[in-house]
């Protein structure tokens, strides 16, 4: 008994060690998390998972650590579990999760976490943007295979990625080991932390061997995605909050990511300057210049942002002092990641985004800056540039079409890759859109009528008037809607929608124009001549409608315009009841129009009134015949010849 119990306290302590090492172990990789350390968190939730344990916090925490990094299929294998153990999370893992669906090639899937990720959240412009560009994939398609890609030859097994142009050289950031006494890591990855390094540029296209840059600009933390002005004196680049000596670290102890300043002065970088809009409590990222240098666009996650990072600007000002810095707005910017600006020479702004529809992790996506600071719509560059990874900090020459990227994609080298192209055909689709004047009466085409084409905001593009054969052509921009509108004299404007579809063609529109003078005399409709579509009555009555009064009230106008003109009341019926019943309901119709104009001020010499039954119908709806109740409907109708007009 003794020894049973001794067994049995053991065997129970051993539980309770177990339990405490497992709780122990959950801390240490919660406590890992938040300080994001995700590396060592992933470890140690992926030890306390293996043996079988279930935690909803845990299978998030997996999954957020994998997906921060990068890593989407890895961590869409803890989203599934975490789905699986509870389908009911906040909307922002739906999103995630469907992202790294996406990353996995189940696009499918995808397509139905992000549609439950729209109901949970409709105010979001991620799901909003999906549920408008359910076709994004086939979008995504008319815009790839216009580039060229290759390794860029400068790659090493560690992390690469980031490029920019300086004179006749390539600068990057890379974790690449270089052999120093000591090699500091990045607690966020466990990989080394990134320094600036330059290649050269060979006027074949080529790179030369990587050498590290200037010693002054890198310090023992990251840097990474340099700028440079066209004169080549000054360098905007992202490090950690680390300047002379001094590391910054926000409310929590972790050091964010500031925008420097550098000035190059007799060979030398130096002059090293935070930017005034810094802070200890937020990020500003990844400088890009405006052709003219009079704004630098950058990522942040500073109040106000709309998302998790987003697109600014700030004015840059003659004597070198900075404005205010102003968020791109939800043209450019939504609730996920908008970073790694670029502003190419033809004013077109290039940017990686994980928060508009596009094939897995970060997308590169591209739209021009208008004269007046405005945006076209942001477009998805395709494949390959974009893959089921991470596909970012894209820049271009547009002289000579070639550029670089930076890849997480399946086939590289290390972490990430930087990647050559050359474009191979422009992205900006158009078509030729003709539109025809015509008359609506005799489809004959009218010349010398005005036509205004407007976007989708009804905002004026171009104005012209037509050529002899009644037409003009547009040049206007693929997956777009317009507006044509026409207009001529004695004619009634006329607008009409015009959504052009994503491939280079032709689209031809017919606009009808009616007139606004019509010719009437004795045995004119007055209904057909004024467009009235019927004098409706409902089934077995004979009273006017609040319809049908608005539709006398045309009958009565004329008739005022034309003193002595008389008209004939014509009252019909369907088919159902009796003949007599329907002759007797007719003539009690056409009685009651004929008093509801003569109650209006028509004197009632001027007017005559029958009524027909169901002896004149309009369609096939005859004794026996089924009918909808529609069809039944069109021949309860009142017609309104002139039997004089002098």
């Amino acid at each position: 008994m003794k020894i049973k119990h001794i067994v049995s306290s053991i065997f129970l302590a051993l539980i309770a060690l177990k339990a405490n090492a497992q709780t122990a172990s959950q801390n240490k990789a919660d406590k890992d998390y938040t300080q994001y350390a995700y590396i060592d968190a992933i470890g140690t939730y992926e030890k306390v998972a293996e043996k079988g344990y279930k935690d909803q916090t845990m299978f998030q925490r997996l999954g957020n650590a994998y997906y921060f990094n990068g890593e989407l299929i890895k961590a869409s294998k803890w989203y599934d579990a975490l789905f699986e153990m509870n389908a009911e999370q906040e909307p922002e893992y739906y999103y995630r999760y469907a992202q790294t669906l996406k990353a996995a090639g189940d696009y499918a899937k995808a397509d139905k976490i992000l549609e439950a990720f729209n109901k949970k959240t409709t105010t979001d412009k991620r799901g909003i943007l999906f549920e408008n560009n359910k076709n994004y994939l086939e979008q995504i398609k008319a815009n790839s295979g216009r580039f060229q890609i290759a390794n860029a030859g400068i790659n090493s097994k560690q992390t690469d990625y980031g490029s920019a142009y300086f004179n006749n050289k390539i600068v990057f950031a890379s974790a690449r080991d270089t052999g120093g006494v000591s090699r500091k890591t990045f607690k966020w990855t466990n990989k080394a932390f990134t320094n600036l390094y330059w290649a050269e540029l060979k006027t074949d296209g080529t790179l030369g061997e990587p050498e590290r840059f200037e010693k002054k600009i890198n310090s023992k933390f990251n840097e990474s995605t340099p700028v440079f002005t066209k004169d080549g004196k000054t360098m905007y680049f992202t490090r950690n909050n680390y300047l002379k000596g001094k590391r910054g670290r926000d409310d929590q102890k972790i050091t964010l990511l500031k925008l420097y300043k550098a000035e190059f002065i007799n060979d030398k970088w130096i002059n090293i300057t935070e930017l005034p809009f810094n802070s200890d409590q937020y990020s500003t990222a990844h400088p890009a210049l405006s052709n003219d240098e009079k704004k630098l666009y950058f990522a942040s996650d500073m109040p106000g942002s709309l998302g998790q990072s987003d697109l600014y600007s700030v004015t840059i000002n003659n004597d070198k002092s900075f404005g205010k810095p102003e968020n791109l707005g939800p043209a450019i910017n939504t609730e996920g990641r908008e970073t790694f600006p670029f502003i190419a020479a033809d004013n077109q702004l290039y940017f990686a985004s994980d928060g508009r529809p596009g094939l897995g992790g970060l997308d590169v996506f591209v739209a021009t800056i208008k004269s007046d600071g405005s945006f076209t719509a942001v477009q998805n560059v395709g494949a390959p540039i974009n893959s089921k990874q991470d596909d970012f900090a894209f820049i271009i020459n547009s002289d000579t079409s070639n550029g670089f990227f930076s890849s997480n994609r399946e086939g590289g080298i290390g972490n990430d890759d930087i990647y050559k192209i050359t474009e191979t055909r422009k992205l900006l689709c158009e078509q030729k859109l003709k539109a025809t004047i015509v008359d609506l009466e005799n489809s004959k085409v009218l010349d010398n009528a005005k036509v205004t084409l407007l976007d989708e905001q009804f905002k004026v593009i171009n104005e012209v008037v037509t050529q002899a054969d009644g037409s003009y052509t547009f040049n206007v921009e693929c997956n777009k809607k317009y507006y044509v509108r026409a207009t001529k004299e004695d004619y009634q404007t006329k607008e009409v929608p015009v959504t052009i579809i994503g491939e280079e063609g032709d689209t031809s529109v017919v606009v009808a124009l009616e007139k606004r003078i019509k010719p009437i005399g004795v045995g004119t409709d007055l209904a057909k001549t004024l467009n009235i579509p019927i004098i409706y009555f409902d089934l077995d009555k004979s009273f006017i409608r609040k319809d049908a009064a608005f539709e006398l009230e045309k009958i009565l106008a004329v008739m005022k315009q034309y003193p002595k003109m008389r008209i004939d009341v014509r009252s019909h019926t369907d088919s159902r009841q009796t003949e007599e019943y329907n002759k007797t309901l007719s003539n009690r119709r056409a009685k009651a129009t004929v008093q509801w104009l003569t109650k209006n001020g028509i004197a009632s010499n001027r007017l005559t009134g029958k009524g027909y039954g169901e002896s004149q119908l309009i369609n096939n709806c005859g004794d026996g015949v089924p009918c909808t109740e529609a069809e039944h409907q069109l021949n309860r109708r009142s017609e309104f010849i002139i039997i004089s007009i002098e």
